[in-house]
């Protein structure tokens, strides 16, 4: 007997319809196979599918069984097709029926019959709406997930026997009605407020203005003077996801499996660190099957790399392309996968192998060659595609020794949040109508043209600062787009000279 059930394989952020072919034939040794180009983890589904049946309540055919993943040509990786697999047997036994109209199953089987929390089920709902498809079965950990996504019905399983109940009108499961989505994303809350930083007031109103306009930041100084600390202040500063920007960052989190078990929608911005010995794959993404890399992982979010020289050059120069047109394309033979990456690069750097270079307390002790070896890991290309350069320099002890009632005026994280919020506002509006292009940092030559115009006098200071620093025409755009984010916090509508200024000074120590 031929049964055919419904489920779905991920390919990069595409989700490709899979049709589960069971078939039991008398005749012939008694065996099970699974055929469709599967991996490692599908293959051990046989195992799981007949202890799970088992202990269940039913016995495994003593025939041959014979399961096809349609079409056959697709790699198919991972373990949601347990529970469509034993569907498929289940109803070519006779022991149960399958709904009328068509219906994914999806999720990975335990061996005591239960469903286990499986990744991608977001993706999956929204692959059911598109292609028509009204009703979803997976496991209970992991319907907050699908149920976000409206116009599906969502039916939570428990285990295999629960299933089996509700198919043959014994024991109905209610669909899942998500009134309020669990809101989930670990590791983005700030580990430091700006209020806990010492001194430092340029290098957190830079921090601001990056964190309005999704800008690139570099900040390089010697040891210990609180580079790290003001990355990891960033979070507290940035604004929630909209609506938008939510759905794409939880398609990346759910086809990687960092939502966990009975989360659903996220909408705190990621936050996202990578060691230096990490490998371009990591960082950009790929292997046989492409996953997403840190960028995407970082997508709408920040990237921090510390200690950016020690990254292999190779590593580095991977990212000059995604940082650029906001989205990775990784080509494998089985197909290509697009994952976007439209992230905000916050990078921290010693001035040299000792730290000391420049350092008004300490003496470097590195010579010419160390110093220009060390400094030539990062290119020129590299540096130009970074919008804020800011040079941090060690802290004095009469700032670090301030008074309590000093300490309690300090700027808290909270209050900039909102300025940043009504900047990130204002560029909403602006950009309502302009598919894909959320803040100012994301913005095309075209719309710089079309949102930044520049007064003659601005047009003057900016075609000075060009000849005087001998900016590249990358650099030429940056600088507007940066004026623009600074008079967005300020509420102002045109960019004036003292915008201009200000962008100007983060650019002149690399352009120098």
């Amino acid at each position: 007997m031929l049964t055919k059930v419904l489920s779905a394989a991920h390919f990069g952020l595409k989700t490709i319809p899979i049709e589960v072919e069971v078939n039991i034939a008398k005749k012939g040794f008694p065996g099970f196979s699974i055929i469709g180009l599967p991996n490692k983890a599908v293959e051990e589904a046989k195992e799981r599918v007949k202890t799970a049946l088992a202990n269940s309540g039913f016995d495994f055919p003593q025939a041959k069984v014979i399961i096809n993943l349609a079409p056959a040509d697709l790699p198919k990786e991972g373990s949601c097709y347990d529970l469509p697999i034993a569907v498929g047997i289940l109803r070519c036994m006779g022991e149960i029926k399958l709904p009328e109209e068509k219906s994914f199953f999806y999720g990975e089987l335990s061996l005591d019959g239960g469903l286990r929390h499986t990744k991608g089920a977001f993706l999956l709902a929204i692959a059911a709406k598109d292609e028509g498809i009204k009703k979803i079965f997976i496991p209970l950990d992991s319907a907050n997930e699908a149920a976000v996504v409206k116009g599906v019905s969502v039916f939570p399983i428990k285990s295999l026997k629960e299933l089996i109940f509700h198919l043959n009108d014994l024991a109905l499961i209610d669909k899942l009605k998500l009134s309020k989505p669990k809101i989930v994303l670990k590791g983005v809350k700030a580990e430091f407020d700006l209020s806990e930083i010492m001194g430092q007031e340029q290098a957190k109103r830079a921090l601001e203005i990056a964190a309005a306009g999704g800008h690139n930041l570099f900040l390089q100084g010697p040891p210990g003077a609180g580079k790290t600390m003001l990355a990891r202040a960033l979070p507290g500063i940035l604004p929630s996801l909209n609506e938008e920007e939510s759905l794409e960052v939880t398609k990346i989190y759910s086809v990687t499996g960092n939502i966990p078990p009975g989360g659903s929608l996220i909408t705190n911005r990621p936050f996202r660190t990578a060691h230096h010995t990490v490998s371009r794959v990591g960082l950009i993404g790929g292997g046989s099957q492409p996953h997403p890399g840190e960028i995407s992982l970082a997508h709408h979010g920040v990237l921090f790399l510390d200690e950016l020289p020690e990254f292999s050059r190779s590593t580095l120069e991977a990212l000059r392309q995604p940082m650029e047109d906001g989205m990775i394309n990784i080509s494998r033979s089985a197909g290509s996968a697009q994952f976007p990456s439209q992230f905000m690069l916050v990078a921290a750097a010693n001035p040299c192998p000792c730290g000391f270079l420049g350092d008004y307390k300490k003496v470097c002790r590195c010579s010419p060659r160390q110093i220009n070896r060390y400094q030539s890991k990062l290119s020129g290309p590299l540096m130009d595609r970074i919008d804020l350069h800011l040079n941090v320099p060690a802290v004095g002890v009469g700032k670090l020794m301030v008074s309590e009632k000093k300490k309690k005026g300090l700027e808290k994280s909270s209050v900039v949040r909102k300025r940043v919020a009504q900047a990130r506002k204002r560029q909403n509006h602006r950009f309502a109508k302009t598919k894909g292009v959320f803040v100012n940092a994301n913005m095309r030559n075209k719309q710089v043209n079309k949102f930044c115009p520049l007064s003659l006098m601005v047009q003057r200071l900016l075609k000075s600062a060009v000849a005087n620093y001998r900016l590249s025409a990358r650099a030429y755009f940056r600088l507007i787009k940066i004026s623009r984010t600074i008079a967005d916090l300020g509420g102002e509508k045109e960019i004036t000279e003292a915008h201009l200024a200000e962008s100007l000074q983060y650019r002149m120590r690399i352009e120098e």
